[in-house]
């Protein structure tokens, strides 16, 4: 039988023919393929790696390129992605640092002054403060033009106030008189009656004696009644005063409630008196002045002022870091304006999560951030520092392995 080629070979045997001839690079095939897997794993572990430690080559190609680390990420995994650390706080950067952005404000923040309440249409008539002084709490800041209104309605207050409580004088010595007239009435009723008495008796024993008349006697005995009536209606005459003290006669508590009512509306009256001024409610320093004499007092307040005497910072921390943080932790502010590092310690925490306030223009930026708010009490050379500086923006680092 003539031999045939290896082409004349059906094709299922040349398969087999060939995969028996393979069977040995398989084994290459596969650790090739590990390798591949491999390759990628070492780039993801290295990506995460530089993203954490962040060495100055990464942070070079950073600065040159403009990029931030998870400036396009919702959730970012490194740093917040509008926070740029300046030179010296990223060369001393820890791995268990909370770093956020912060505010400079006065203890207990920024208070607006507002225009006293129902001022109406009344505009500013006189500025009496200057940016940057201190006033204490209550000190007059600004007077509106409706003071001559209702300085006029106090006067108003007054004269009627001085004519009830004259009326009242006049109302209680005139009860007085009429007291005592009703006590002298019954006096002299009494004493009447008592001599109509003894008068009756002297005629009834010239009667007796035949001496005087029926007549006589009739009339000595009708003056005795009239005499005793006489005592009776003047004893209900000044029973009427004898009862109740003087200030509880009807006609003096009248004059009185109505000197009360009249001393109601001069309180009244000088209680609008002050909606013509403008007062300070809390003891600080003037920080701005929103307007200017002739104009309404603005709708976000006349101006502004803080307890600059000790200075605060409000920082935001994003809540995956919150857990890290505590009271009393040593925090650190950089800001380019200041020209060096503030100092202060955590002095509370938030108990809400909201939305993150602190953003820059960058339209990379996560402006919809889950933060939570801590306070930072400055310590007092830094508060002395930043007390020029309310609102001004500023990068927090706070140590966390510090013990509180």
């Amino acid at each position: 039988m003539p031999q045939r080629s290896d082409t004349d070979l059906p094709l299922e045997i040349h398969a087999q023919a060939e995969a028996g001839t393979t069977a040995p690079p398989r084994a290459r095939f596969a650790r090739r393929y590990l390798l591949v897997l491999l390759v990628p794993a070492l780039m993801f572990a290295g990506a995460v790696i530089g993203m954490y430690f962040q060495p100055p080559l990464l942070r070079a190609f950073y600065g040159l390129t403009g990029l931030q680390p998870g400036g396009g990420s919702d959730t970012p995994i490194a740093l917040p992605p509008n926070v740029e650390l300046p030179p010296r706080m990223a060369e001393t950067m820890l791995p268990s640092d909370v770093v956020g952005l912060a505010r400079l404000m006065p203890e207990g923040d920024v208070s607006v002054v507002a225009a006293p309440y129902g001022a109406g249409d009344a505009r500013i008539a006189e500025i009496l403060v200057a940016v940057g002084q201190t006033v204490e709490k209550g000190a007059e800041l600004a007077r509106l033009d409706n003071a001559l209104a209702l300085e006029g309605a106090v006067l108003t207050a007054e004269a009627n106030l001085a004519v009830r409580e004259a009326t009242l004088m006049q109302t209680r010595a005139a009860v007085q008189a009429s007291r005592d007239e009703a006590q002298a009435t019954l006096d002299q009723a009494t004493a009447t009656a008592a001599e109509a008495a003894s008068g009756q008796q002297r005629t009834e024993e010239l009667f007796l004696r035949g001496v005087a008349t029926q007549e006589t006697l009739d009339a000595a005995r009708t003056a005795a009644q009239s005499a005793r009536l006489a005592v009776t209606r003047a004893e209900a005459t000044l029973a009427r005063f004898a009862g109740v003290a003087l200030d509880e006669q009807p006609d003096i508590v009248v004059a009185t409630r109505n000197v009360e009512a009249s001393r109601a509306d001069l309180a009244r009256a000088r209680l609008d008196l002050q909606r013509a001024v403008v007062v300070a409610p809390i003891s600080g320093a003037i920080l701005d002045i929103n307007a200017t004499p002739g104009q309404r007092p603005p709708a976000d307040g006349i101006m502004q002022m803080g307890a600059t005497g000790r200075m605060m910072a409000e920082v935001e921390i994003w809540q995956d870091r919150i857990a890290r943080v505590a009271v009393g932790q040593p925090v650190e502010l950089v800001s380019s304006a200041l020209g060096r590092t503030l100092q202060g310690q955590v002095a509370a925490i938030g108990l809400t999560v909201g939305r993150q306030g602190l953003i820059s223009d960058d339209a990379a930026e996560n402006k919809d951030a889950r933060v939570i708010r801590v306070l930072v009490a400055l310590d007092p050379d830094s508060s002395a520092i930043a007390a020029r500086f309310t609102n001004l923006e500023a990068i927090a680092r706070i140590d966390t392995q510090a013990a509180p």
